[in-house]
């Protein structure tokens, strides 16, 4: 089994170095699903083909991690039919995610993919003012808010968010593919059991009260085992 890794409450401001860890909370989560947004192509149960980043090559690293804020679900993603995950780091609790050690580069075409955008050096990030506060709200669009958790290895542990809090929007259902590469994701990271990933994904605002820990599991029976999870 895979360590959780611990992201340091530590800042590094300066210049943006050469990597950065993309820490994924939602469906990117899983290698595949993010290959998409590296390499270019349509991720299974998806209805948008990405056009993928400039430098096209897999992650060096990917390893768990649990970063300090709760996730959430929230407005209607137009390619999963469903609630979008979001992660509100100001709430207690811990959010399971997936650290993908990229360029910095790739990191801006990732976001910019996001925002239904087209990589490219014009929308190239500016990280100055994330990694010397921790958060830099760019735009009013649902992931254009960077958050820069701490560093681990001393390398800046970077996501993207909506503006607003957890409590101040309404809360909707993620549909069955996309919790299911949500939770495949967190499996194949090694971390965490099935039970354990469909008993967090089922409490989480949005999911809760609409999935069942039960219905999340059987979502996972492509990936997850028959026996026991290790």
């Amino acid at each position: 089994m895979n360590l959780v890794r611990t992201v340091e409450a530590a800042r590094t401001p300066g210049a943006a170095p050469e990597l950065v860890w993309y820490t994924s909370y939602g469906s990117n989560t899983h290698r595949d699903r993010l290959a998409c947004y590296l390499a270019g192509g349509t991720p299974a149960g998806a209805a948008r083909s990405y056009p993928g980043c400039r430098d096209p090559r897999a992650p060096a690293r990917s390893v768990p991690v649990e970063l300090p804020g709760r996730l959430y679900f929230a407005t209607k993603s137009p390619v999963w039919t469903g609630g979008r995950a979001f992660y509100d780091p100001a709430e207690a609790g811990l959010t399971r995610a997936r650290a993908h050690l990229v360029t910095t580069q790739q990191f801006s075409d990732i976001t910019a993919q996001e925002m239904y955008r087209q990589p490219g050096p014009d929308l190239d990030l500016d990280l100055t003012e994330v990694l010397r506060s921790g958060r830099d709200e760019r735009g009013p669009g649902r992931y254009e808010t960077l958050i820069c958790a701490g560093v681990l290895e001393g390398i800046p542990v970077l996501t993207f968010t909506a503006p607003w809090a957890m409590h101040d929007v309404d809360w909707v259902k993620p549909s069955a593919a996309y919790v299911s590469y949500l939770a495949a994701g967190l499996l194949e990271s090694g971390a965490w059991t099935g039970p354990s990933i469909a008993g967090y994904l089922a409490r989480s605002p949005g999911a809760a009260g609409h999935w069942s820990p039960d219905e999340i599991l059987a979502l996972m029976t492509p990936w997850h085992p028959a026996g026991p999870t290790p």
